[in-house]
């Protein structure tokens, strides 16, 4: 089972999701049905849906840069400890939080579909709570590939 603890920062959200929770709820129960990890244990992450303002600020005092960002993720266990306590199964775990910001995902989605790109953001931030990272070429590809399973089960 994955859950997510969906927060909303910013009310300029509503104008695009009517219900973030739900939404999110929705795509989260697909995926379970597809994805083995989330059938194996019990996943809970924190979504905060946020604007510029403060994401620029977490970036600055979490990461050291003064600027904003589509997505922060905060994973709460390292890499090797998340793979170790997913791999044991039944476990309750509490993977991280992310944080996304509105007005870049409005940025990106005049060429395409706000959902598509919102489902693209979210799912990114989940798979670096998963330990995923993308510093060599090997991690990216093992990333996107994780990445475009979890989107293609909540299609």
């Amino acid at each position: 089972m994955i859950k997510a603890d969906v927060l909303v920062d910013s009310k300029a959200w509503i104008k695009f999701i009517a219900n973030p929770n739900i939404y999110i709820k929705k795509r989260l129960k697909k995926a379970e049905k597809k994805i083995s990890i989330f059938k194996k244990n019990k996943l809970t992450f924190t979504l905060l849906l946020s604007d510029k303002r403060e994401i620029k600020e977490l970036n600055k005092k979490f990461r050291k840069k003064n600027k904003t960002t589509d997505i922060l993720s905060f994973p709460f266990h390292e890499k090797k400890k998340i793979h170790n306590l997913i791999r044991k199964k039944n476990n309750n775990i509490y993977l991280g939080d992310i944080i996304i910001n509105l007005s870049k995902i409005i940025k990106q989605g005049k060429k395409k579909n706000f959902f598509i790109i919102f489902d693209k953001i979210w799912i990114h931030g989940l798979t670096h709570l998963l330990g995923c990272r993308h510093k060599s070429n090997k991690d990216f590809h093992v990333m996107q590939k994780l990445e475009n399973k979890i989107i293609k089960s909540i299609e």
